[in-house]
């Protein structure tokens, strides 16, 4: 069956607000085996309201419209959407009963237009809103289905779960079942053509690249009859694409970044961090630590952004800083080496950079970046070449770094458990 979202709110055109429902919406659709192929924002406008409702009802089974419940007269969805279908309003006083028990519980005085929320079109079923005073409302005609929402994510959202999914669930028969392959360390266009025959031969499940910044996203998805089928489907693929990538996965769970598998991984093998930052400024000690549970491993952030800070508090030499410059990979090895000697960490990674948009030279262009890594006495250091605007080359350095640092955590724990090679 196909889905059509529609957004209703002329705050939602302005940006005033940004449409976190579509993007719910969505996803829940899609696990509930839905097709969706348009989604719109219309504004509190009775016309456009009105064809943006017919011009979704005859390209689509189901239509979702979210906002314009409310008691006001610019919230006109329940009113237009009932005109489409041409169905009357009546006063329904279940409804009724639980706004005037809503406003009583709170002790805050019913205004005359908040009865406009309990009128319901003929025949529709209602949906009890137990966050809120806007019932929802399901109406189905000729063999089309019509459900509308609150627009505040806190009613919408609970709505949705409790009432809506079931609800949805007897009229499909398929479920999508999706799972993310995530990989770092390798660009979008090299990790897609590495799978090109895979892509090429896809029927059911898909794949779907997703790049992010530092991050290519495979998301494999199949359908069928249950979740149990549909992830039996999904598995071979995925398995497909750990042996291609290798240590490049970092993880094939929803829910865990890749900062989040950085500091799993020094968690596991009991590795405390430190971070020594320029140009980056404390980004890449920020999103260590927006990892919970990072206390156990994070020890020092320090951002030595002068060359004197990068002297005082990372132990670079002032004879490299004047020979190689603070953009140089030798003071990159000197930050990772005097600030491991500092602060005792097991991992340290420091950053040294021209993010611009000022500050390049021929020599050393903007964009240029050096990254070293220092586990336990033993350093890497990497020159990066990043573009872009000031944000996006700090943007990508972070993520850069993380994954260099959990490619020599590896390379660590490689070496102790399989005994180092002889020098």
């Amino acid at each position: 069956m196909i889905v059509e979202l529609v957004s209703v709110g002329t705050e939602i055109l302005l940006g005033n607000i940004v449409n976190t429902n579509a993007a719910y919406l969505s996803e829940k659709c899609a696990g509930l085996g839905l097709f969706c192929y348009y989604q719109t924002v219309v504004g509190d406008n009775e016309e456009r309201l009105h064809s943006t409702i017919k011009t979704a009802l005859d390209r689509s089974d189901i239509v979702i419209l979210s906002g314009g419940l409310g008691p006001t007269q610019d919230d006109l969805t329940k009113e237009v959407a009932a005109k489409v279908l041409g169905k009357e309003l009546y006063l329904d006083e279940h409804s009724k009963e639980r706004i005037k028990e809503y406003f009583n519980k709170r002790d805050i005085m019913i205004t005359e237009n908040n009865w406009k929320q309990a009128m319901i079109p003929k025949g529709a079923i209602i949906v009890d809103n137990e966050n809120g005073t806007a019932p929802g409302v399901i109406m189905e005609e000729n063999g089309k289905i019509v459900i509308l929402l609150p627009g505040p994510p806190n009613e919408l959202i609970p709505m949705f779960e409790q009432s809506i999914v079931p609800y949805l669930k007897e009229k499909t028969t398929d479920v999508l079942y999706s799972q993310t392959v995530k990989i770092c360390g390798i660009g979008e266009s090299k990790a897609e053509s590495m799978i090109e025959d895979l892509l090429k031969k896809q029927s059911n499940p898909t794949i779907a690249p997703y790049a992010k910044t530092g991050e290519v996203h495979f998301r494999v998805t199949a359908r069928a009859l249950d979740e149990k089928s549909a992830k039996k489907l999904c598995k071979p693929i995925v398995k497909e694409l750990k042996s291609r990538f290798g240590d490049k996965v970092y993880s094939t769970e929803e829910d865990v970044t890749l900062e989040k598998s950085v500091v799993d991984l020094l968690l596991t093998h009991n590795l405390t961090v430190s971070t020594i930052e320029s140009c980056t400024g404390g980004l890449l000690a920020g999103r260590l630590i927006n990892v919970p549970g990072v206390s156990e491993v994070f020890k020092t952030g320090y951002v030595t952004y002068s060359n004197k800070a990068k002297r005082k508090f990372a132990g670079v030499k002032k004879a490299h800083l004047i020979k190689h410059g603070a953009v140089s990979d030798v003071v990159a090895v000197d930050m990772a080496k005097g600030g491991a000697s500092i602060t005792k960490a097991d991992v340290t990674v420091s950053i040294t950079g021209i993010a611009g948009p000022d500050g390049g030279t021929e020599e050393k262009p903007v964009g240029l970046v050096y990254i070293a890594c220092n586990v336990k006495g033993n350093i890497e250091v990497k020159e990066y070449h990043f573009s872009g605007s000031r944000d996006k080359i700090r943007q990508t350095c972070v993520a850069s770094a993380l994954t260099f640092m959990r490619q020599c955590v590896l390379k660590y724990i490689s070496e102790v458990t399989f005994g180092r090679k002889e020098k």
